[in-house]
């Protein structure tokens, strides 16, 4: 598998940090039939927990979100990585970024267990469209 780089747009949403928040979310769009490309959630405080949504087709999470009243912010706009696990994948992507002076500010990532790796790579707005040039997407 080669490495292919997509550009992704994504949505945040607050739940309460409780058992079963995130279950919550997560079930109702998969009644909806909504695939998620990625997922993460990130404490936001006490009491509260961000969740990031990466939807494959915005429009059907976008019609889950309002049949739910689930209050989406975005659509914010990532880099999704995904390609052959092996030593230095990552350096090579943060190498070309870099050296065209664009800062990840944040990116998570995960190997697959069998070979593959997938990552998600967010820049500041106003360098996105220079990153997806550095990039090729």
């Amino acid at each position: 598998m080669a490495v292919t780089i997509q550009r992704v747009e994504y949505f945040n949403t607050h739940v309460r940090d409780r058992p079963g928040a995130a279950y919550e979310v997560l079930s109702h769009l998969t009644a909806a039939d909504v695939n998620l490309l990625a997922f993460s959630a990130v404490p936001v405080g006490p009491e509260y927990t961000q969740l990031v949504l990466f939807p494959e087709n915005v429009d059907m999470l976008a019609r889950a979100a309002q049949e739910w009243r689930l209050d989406l912010t975005g659509p914010n706009r990532a880099f999704l990585i995904q390609g052959d696990d092996r030593l230095g994948a990552l350096a090579d992507i943060h190498r070309a970024l870099s050296e065209a002076q664009i800062n990840v500010y944040a990116s998570n990532g995960v190997t697959d267990g069998r070979g593959g790796f997938g990552y998600i790579v967010y820049v500041r707005p106003e360098d996105f469209e220079r990153a997806s040039s550095v990039l090729g997407v």
